[in-house]
């Protein structure tokens, strides 16, 4: 007569469901700690840096390198940026021009979105290559690029103003001779060309974006409206924007942060930080950051302030979006 003997019980023939369960949920947040920890090193560190630093007077270079012996002053740099008079006008600046690209640059990409998505498969791609090559184009390339064309001499922009009948430009603008106009002279001319400069680099990000999203729209729905008599126009605001009102808002939030960010455009525009008429947020704090005497204390609390902004932004687009989940 033979015995069976039982096998022992394995660890894992011990787990329960509901242990095993558990270790399933945490396997996610396990993966994604190597990811959080760069993350904390390469952006939270230096941000939790200048959140510290914007509650001291710094005005040394050395105190930076290594003395830590910081003088405290609390929310002093931010009563100072808050109180004085020419922060108002930045933040005006700085509002009026972010709101004034961000529907610029949505009004031209969704169009071009709209003409790749009708257009054939070659033509589209030809045409969505000649736009991303904007897209590619660095920030500080593309710059220099406008604003050689505005050379006050030997720009382009200058060369075609000049080729304007004498009557006819005088009749329009006041003047014939266009050699050595300032361009950037006047912040409401020094505003436009920023505008032209940062919605030409923006909008194919918008364009593609959108040309996505209309690729997962049905095609029979769009039939249907053209079948019931709907012209573009209507078959856009009943149909298209509905169906990617998601993707407009993230497309809103992200060109609302860009735009408030602009600093490279502005800085080379400029030639530097001498216009104080033109400042926007991000250029205002590298002014006071490093513009001698450096006060990097205030520099730090202008980026701060800039920061919460751009979170109450960020934060009042995801509460409209989880509400627009709920009433769903």
């Amino acid at each position: 007569m033979t015995t069976l003997t039982q096998a022992p019980e394995t660890p894992a023939a011990r787990e329960t469901p509901a242990r095993r369960r558990r270790r399933v949920d945490r396997l996610p947040y396990l993966l994604l700690l190597p990811c959080l920890a760069i993350i904390g090193v390469l952006l939270l560190w230096p941000l939790g840096q200048v959140v510290a630093m914007s509650f001291f007077r710094l005005d040394n270079v050395r105190q930076l390198r290594g003395d830590r012996d910081w003088p405290w002053v609390g929310l002093g740099n931010y009563a100072e940026i808050l109180g004085d008079p020419f922060f108002r006008t930045v933040l005006r600046n700085t509002v009026l021009f972010a709101a004034a690209n961000v529907v610029l640059t949505m009004i031209l990409g969704t169009l071009v979105g709209l003409l790749l998505n009708r257009l054939g498969r070659r033509m589209a791609t030809f045409v969505a290559s000649c736009v991303m090559l904007a897209w590619a184009t660095p920030a500080l390339t593309g710059t220099i690029v406008w604003k050689w064309l505005f050379d006050d001499t030997s720009g382009l922009v200058t060369w075609l103003f000049n080729a304007l009948p004498d009557g006819l430009s005088n009749a329009l603008f006041g003047r014939a001779d266009w050699t050595g106009y300032g361009w950037f002279n006047s912040p409401l001319m020094f505003f436009s060309i920023l505008t032209l400069v940062v919605v030409w680099h923006s909008f194919p990000f918008i364009a593609v974006s959108v040309l996505a999203g209309l690729k997962s729209v049905p095609s029979e729905l769009h039939e249907a409206a053209r079948v019931d008599g709907a012209g573009p126009w209507k078959v856009f605001w009943k149909i298209t924007f509905p169906l990617l009102r998601p993707v407009f808002g993230i497309l809103v939030v992200l060109s609302t942060i860009w735009d408030f960010k602009v600093f490279t455009q502005q800085f080379v525009l400029a030639g530097g930080t001498q216009d104080r008429p033109t400042f926007m947020l991000s250029i205002y704090s590298y002014a006071e950051a490093f513009s001698p005497p450096p006060k990097y204390g205030l520099g730090a609390a202008i980026a701060v302030i800039l920061t919460l902004i751009l979170l109450v932004v960020t934060g009042l687009y995801v509460r409209m979006v989880l509400k627009q989940e709920e009433d769903a």
